[in-house]
């Protein structure tokens, strides 16, 4: 009598450890997908916002119908600094007056060259504070040494292609941080830097100083 009272509680762990497992994977099955569907679409939307730029512009119209280079807007100043986004007095060289009809050329016209006032533009990839980058030593020249790139296939190699489509892409900022979600990421620059296999050597130190501040 002694011995089946214990080996009562011996039972009831199994009872209860079998009843813990009565629906097999599922559970475990229903808390991945669940897992996956907020690490991947959820959790995305709720960290970064989606903005508009102020202006509509269009590369594709000014690189494939007005057949313009990258350097045009986009060049090294005579000190080596980049000189990534033009100015509205650079932009009215060319929109002193009106060129097409559209409606997006229309506000750039009416709120900004006849205003002379600067546009916010959202830059998809800010250099992190933390980073220093030299567009002069990754120049085409500097890199057509050993590869064969044309103007748009280097500087899409680590910005945000923004050629195809009349419409800029939707900008993404991080609240927490306030960078661009397609800031480059540092494993993104050692595809170059530490992986021969990517494009070949760069013989680039990979230093900490050489890049981070």
């Amino acid at each position: 009598m002694e011995e089946r009272q214990n080996n009562a509680p011996s039972h009831e762990k199994a009872r209860s450890l079998a009843k813990r497992f009565e629906f097999g994977p599922a559970p475990f099955i229903v808390g991945l997908v669940a897992a996956l569907v907020f690490g991947w679409w959820i959790f995305p939307e709720l960290l970064f916002s989606r903005q508009e730029q102020p202006v509509l512009f269009s590369h594709e119209t000014h690189l494939k119908d007005a057949s313009l280079d990258c350097s045009v807007c986009h060049h090294l100043r005579a000190d080596g600094t980049f000189d990534g986004l033009p100015t509205t007095q650079d932009c009215a060289v060319c929109h002193s007056q009106l060129l097409g009809k559209s409606k997006a050329e229309r506000v750039f016209f009416d709120e900004y060259v006849k205003k002379n006032k600067e546009v916010d533009w959202k830059v998809y990839q800010k250099q992190p504070d933390n980073v220093f980058f030299s567009h002069a030593v990754h120049s085409l020249n500097t890199c057509n040494n050993c590869h064969s790139f044309s103007e748009r296939e280097l500087c899409s190699t680590c910005h945000l292609d923004v050629t195809a489509g009349k419409n800029p892409p939707v900008f993404r900022e991080n609240r927490l941080s306030g960078y661009s979600q397609n800031t480059m990421k540092m494993w993104q620059c050692e595809a170059c830097h530490a992986d021969p296999s990517h494009l070949g050597s760069t013989n680039a130190s990979n230093a900490c100083f050489v890049c981070h501040k």
